[in-house]
């Protein structure tokens, strides 16, 4: 497929966090750009100041005219599009060049210089604090994120073409699009098993992705997986590592060690071990393109973050109101980890939206076992995303599996009653679903009990 014989682009979903990066990164480079997305957001209403077309009903008739031009016309779909999407079959019928978001993503940067995070958790983190130090020490990058940047205000940059930054994800394979020449592989839990069936075959895919690296590049693990690379760790021998760690006013102070290189002082803002490790794969990963160390390390401590992860809404003595995207057992023990560590000795409560009926029933267990370090626990109904329910699955199962005396199951509509109630000093809002768009709700209700 030659890009430059396409003139139109148009995306099935073009909603989604990475069909929109793509999305900006079509339009940014000239071509006419327009979408399908079923509902509006934020990410809609950003593309459309951009100048791009979007409606959201499912009718051939919606799709511009000039898109439904065989000949210069590509088409992007997300997996996440049901497959009895009326403009999907109309594009399929009619032998449109379709393509999923993955292959695209991989045919734009095979030419560049390709950095590459996988991962079940930390990716779209550790993509962030990459594609920013790179950013800050002067690197000409596009990068392609999985969440919006708090430095830059979008999931897209681009300020050359040399060097891009990816997610390498791995729901539906999709990182095996890719062939990067620095790859990273944070972590490799247990997760979409209605797409892999066990933690076995999940880890066979992340080695066939490590194999994806270019000849002469260089693969980063976290310590401790089943990988070989290049490692990193804390307060550990792995080829890059973090020594002499401590916290001063909520910020992280330490040495970093590299197999050639020890820069004293490294601050870092984000809070729990998992940032930690995060900003520790970016760090290493940077090094391969000769950047000096201490300028990376000195970019470092500028990362605001990532919207939805870790981002905190009311930051007050009494009373700390975060907001993150975890959504996973794991990834929900990390953020608790992490409250522990900034806010010792404070009553908890988390409002928690599971997210897919088939990954609730699957790690049923470990997700009752995690919320239960809370305080307090505010359960709301499973999320369903791209599946149908699933017969038994519900929010109340999962809430009778939980051990705790201080757990009830919330109906959005009744969520400000019930926070009023609470005595609690941090609330934590947790979940990949719709539960992002109650913040604002969930904040002014924890406001007026300040008043």
């Amino acid at each position: 497929m030659d890009l430059n014989k396409i003139n139109n682009v148009y995306f099935l979903g073009i909603g989604g966090i990475g069909m929109s990066g793509l999305a900006r990164y079509f339009k940014f480079i000239g071509k006419e750009v327009a979408g399908y997305d079923k509902t509006t957001s934020e990410i809609t209403s950003g593309l459309t100041a951009l100048g791009i077309a979007i409606h959201y009903d499912d009718a051939i008739e919606n799709i511009p005219a000039d898109f439904k031009n065989i000949e210069n016309t590509l088409v992007v779909y997300t997996p996440a599009v049901p497959s009895d999407n009326s403009e999907y079959g109309y594009f399929v019928s009619n032998g449109f060049n379709i393509q999923k978001r993955a292959a695209v993503l991989g045919l734009i940067t095979k030419d560049s210089y390709c950095f590459a995070v996988a991962g079940t958790h930390g990716k779209t983190t550790t993509s962030a604090i990459l594609a920013h130090i790179l950013k800050e020490t002067g690197t000409p990058i596009t990068a392609f994120l999985g969440g919006v940047s708090e430095n830059f205000n979008s999931n897209f940059l681009i300020e050359g073409d040399e060097f891009t930054v990816v997610e390498a994800d791995e729901f539906d394979r999709s990182f095996l699009h890719l062939s990067p020449s620095v790859a990273c592989i944070t972590s490799i839990d247990a997760d979409h098993l209605d797409i892999y069936g066990d933690k076995e075959e999940m880890e066979r895919t992340f080695v066939a992705f490590s194999e994806k690296v270019k000849p002469g590049g260089k693969l980063f693990v976290k310590s401790g997986l089943p990988i070989n690379g290049i490692t990193y760790g804390i307060e550990d021998n792995s080829d890059f590592s973090i020594r002499n760690l401590t916290i001063t006013d909520s910020t992280y102070l330490f040495d970093l060690v590299t197999p050639t290189e020890h820069v004293r002082g490294v601050r870092f803002n984000k809070p729990g071990n998992h940032n930690l490790l995060n900003a520790l794969a970016a760090l290493a990963m940077a090094t391969t393109i000769d950047t000096p160390l201490s300028r990376l390390a000195e970019a470092l401590a500028t990362f605001k973050g990532i919207k939805r992860r870790f981002s905190y809404h009311i930051n007050q003595e009494d009373l700390i109101y975060i907001d993150d995207y975890a959504h996973h057992p794991t990834e929900i023990d990390a953020v608790y980890e992490a409250v522990k560590s900034v806010h010792p000795n404070k009553k908890t409560t988390v409002i928690f939206q599971p997210h897919l009926f088939s990954r609730t029933k699957d790690f049923a267990p470990e997700f009752s076992k995690s919320l239960a370090n809370f305080d307090e626990i505010i359960l709301l109904d499973i999320y369903p995303a791209r599946e149908k329910p699933i017969e038994g699955i519900t929010a109340d199962w999962l809430l009778e599996m939980i051990s705790s005396d201080n757990k009830q199951k919330v109906e959005k509509r009744d969520l400000t009653e019930v926070l009023r109630k609470s005595d609690s000093q941090v609330f934590l809002s947790l979940g990949a679903g719709d539960i992002g768009l109650e913040v604002n709700t969930i904040k002014k209700a924890l406001s007026e009990k300040i008043c």
